[in-house]
């Protein structure tokens, strides 16, 4: 009898002991699972990728395009990388995006994650149209902003005189010389990286940041009204009207208002 008791204690024990391991291991897993996800917004994706979260649902994890890269460029996430796993990144500080003309890693993509007619002109692909990313310049760091003459990462753009250009200021200390500070022009930039491979301070002082991050957005209460094509943001914009108690005055009284004890 006392040996029956012995034996479901034992059970019993062994079972809670099973019970709060795998409790333990699923909220590990699941932490894990969630730093991955989260970190996901500044994750740098391969030519031709879809909005994030809509790459997040189509891409199979197949590690086609990472075989495809002939730079090695592309990586696969695991786990500790912070990044969602088994999905394809680069890191433009090791190996920048090369620009291959026939976009190697895009073609062979199964399930249109990498979306081809997003990197095409006319029929062909056309790497220069790819949205990687925007590079952005550190001007604290950036030494040609303290009047050293450098010009890396204007050098270094497969893009020369394009996505970055060279503003040419007067130095007022010494006044003999001009700053060449590096001007990114976002709408043409590919965030390749190649520039921020190039830059020669110790931490890169232009990097390429994914460019819902990278870049502000005016929304469409703002319009530039010299440009003609900004004007089709508002295609689909609806008007809200909103009522206060000053907005009930006329413009004249709402002005007005608070003078009276002056005549």
């Amino acid at each position: 009898m006392k040996n029956e008791e012995f034996s479901d204690r034992r059970k019993f024990i062994l079972n809670m002991a099973r019970g709060v391991g795998i409790a333990s291991l699923g909220g590990f897993i699941w932490s894990a699972y969630v730093d991955e996800v989260t970190a996901s917004e500044l994750t740098l994706r391969p030519p031709g990728a879809l909005k994030e979260e809509d790459f997040l649902k189509t891409c199979i994890k197949c590690g086609l395009c990472v075989e495809a890269c002939p730079y090695d460029t592309l990586l696969l996430s695991k786990p500790g990388d912070n990044k969602p796993l088994g999905t394809p990144y680069f890191i433009p500080r090791d190996i920048p995006c090369y620009m291959c003309p026939d976009i190697p890693c895009v073609p062979v993509c199964p399930t249109g994650a990498l979306d081809e007619q997003s990197v095409t002109t006319d029929g062909k692909l056309d790497i220069n149209v790819a949205d990687m990313g925007v590079a952005v310049v550190d001007d604290e760091s950036c030494i040609a902003f303290w009047g050293i003459q450098c010009d890396a990462c204007y050098r270094a753009c497969p893009l020369l005189g394009e996505a970055i250009t060279i503003e040419y200021v007067r130095n007022e200390r010494t006044g003999k010389h001009s700053f060449m500070r590096p001007v990114v022009q976002n709408d043409v930039c590919t965030g390749c990286g190649l520039c921020e491979k190039a830059c020669v301070t110790e931490k890169a002082a232009i990097y390429v940041l994914p460019r819902e991050v990278a870049l502000g957005k005016a929304g469409d209460y703002y319009i530039k009204g010299w440009d003609k094509n900004d004007e089709k943001r508002l295609e689909n914009a609806s008007e809200i009207k909103t009522t206060t108690e000053l907005s009930k005055k006329s413009a004249v009284d709402s002005l007005n208002s608070g003078l009276e004890d002056l005549y």
